[in-house]
């Protein structure tokens, strides 16, 4: 690891006004994906600036009936927070169906958001690798890549997003407060994270000086039909090889409304407003489900190793539905899927 300065912030204001005097500083708060990079050498920051102990572990109501959720709530808190359980069950469940409980028990909500890709080849700077070095070449794409990405996917790119955390909170439309030192802004969530394009450097639109300050939620938590169904290798600490998020408003046997976003599909938490259009007004019905899935998925590729995500996500689509239809959410202890 290289050597590098270390500094705690006394603010919001100062940890702003700290980074933007090193543009080659980081942030750190649980440090659970950060350290793992500078232990690699694929992130070298000159100074990490500790924002750890601002004031931003807090769980907030709003004025329109949402919640704010400080960018420093541990992942453990939220997931297990009265009002998360009762309000968005679809984001506890996502919560815990990543990591292990030590990691979510230091991994922070806006940390989550900011997680790098686990491509194995990001990690490896003895090989090209385009986010990690721009220009370079992307060797999963001929390389082993049953982990990564079928849908979004570019020339420069095609690794996945990590997190089980914001595949919820895309389905849920959560935005992302973040501060800088043009002031505050909101960034709705469909817009915070990227596609890889010719800049697959860039996870995210949040500019290098901001700072992730909360996670708003909107009132809407679709509490009674979800699920998060997540299909990995191994049934516990492994990253989703395909993962759904599924929140329907019921009427009768009708869809009044519908949420789906992907993990482990992307670049980013995927989501196609088609889709969910095509399920409003129509029975909860296989065949439904089922088209819903054939569009989500119209324009994935595969490439070798990972082609069988493509039927796989198809019948997780599936699933999920089928689970939020009858009100059987998927468990998150147990992981036998219902």
């Amino acid at each position: 690891m290289i050597n590098f300065q270390y500094v705690r912030a006394d603010d919001v204001s100062d940890a702003v006004r700290q980074m933007a005097a090193d543009p080659a500083a980081k942030f750190i708060a649980g440090g659970t994906n950060l350290i793992d990079l500078m232990k690699e050498d694929v992130e070298r920051p000159t100074r990490l600036i500790d924002i750890s102990r601002l004031p931003l572990a807090t769980v907030e109501e709003t004025e329109g009936g949402g919640l704010r959720v400080g960018a420093l709530v541990p992942n453990s808190d939220l997931a297990w927070h009265p009002k998360i359980e009762q309000r968005y069950p679809l984001l506890s469940s996502a919560i815990l169906a990543g990591a292990s409980a030590q990691l979510r028990n230091m991994a922070s909500t806006g940390g989550n958001l900011l997680q790098r890709t686990r491509c194995c080849y990001f990690y490896d700077t003895a090989t090209p690798c385009n986010k990690r070095e721009p220009g370079s070449g992307c060797s999963a794409i001929e390389g082993i890549n049953r982990m990564h990405a079928i849908l979004g996917t570019s020339e420069a790119c095609i690794a996945t997003h990590p997190s089980d955390m914001c595949v919820a909170l895309a389905a849920l439309e959560a935005s992302v407060h973040v501060a800088g030192p043009s002031g505050k802004r909101a960034i709705a969530f469909s817009d915070f994270h990227r596609l890889p394009g010719d800049t697959p450097q860039r996870d995210s639109n949040l500019d290098a000086d901001e700072i992730v300050v909360a996670v708003e939620l909107p009132a809407r938590g679709f509490a009674a039909n979800y699920s998060y169904l997540k299909i990995r290798d191994r049934l516990s600490y492994a990253f989703a090889l395909v993962s759904v998020a599924a929140a329907l408003e019921l009427d009768g046997d009708s869809i009044k409304d519908a949420r789906l976003a992907l993990g482990g599909v992307a670049h980013r938490p995927w989501r196609d407003p088609a889709a969910e259009a095509l399920l409003r007004g129509q029975p909860a019905t296989p065949a439904t489900f089922e088209h819903a899935a054939d569009l989500l998925l119209r324009g994935a590729k595969g490439f070798g190793h990972n082609t069988f995500k493509i039927d796989l996500a198809r019948r997780v689509i599936v699933r999920a539905l089928t689970q939020a239809a009858q009100a059987t959410p998927q468990s998150q202890s147990s992981k036998k899927i219902r």
